[in-house]
């Protein structure tokens, strides 16, 4: 199964900005590796919630739409929240 999230590029990095995303309903991201430089990303955390719970999400490729533009990626790390049904920040890697 193929996975499609909308993101857009992050123009403020930092704990009080991710903060902020956060309780705006949004994710904070990063994609890197592969020799390229590592990109700072932000979407929307119902984008994500729901195709989060299969488990081909986090084996198969994601096509993340950043700006316009189509990146295949994979999940390599995902940090939740302590109790709440959340995810705080995700880490993906080219494909």
């Amino acid at each position: 199964m193929s996975y499609t999230i909308t993101a857009q590029t992050r123009t403020e990095i930092g704990k009080g900005s991710s903060r902020r995303l956060r309780h705006a309903g949004k994710v904070p991201a990063v994609i890197y590796g592969a020799g390229k430089e590592a990109v700072s990303i932000e979407f929307e955390h119902r984008s994500i919630i729901n195709i989060q719970t299969n488990d081909d999400f986090y084996n198969s490729d994601i096509t993340i739409v950043l700006d316009g533009k189509e990146v295949k990626v994979r999940v390599q790390a995902m940090q939740r929240h302590a109790f709440k049904p959340m995810i705080e920040h995700v880490d993906f890697k080219f494909a």
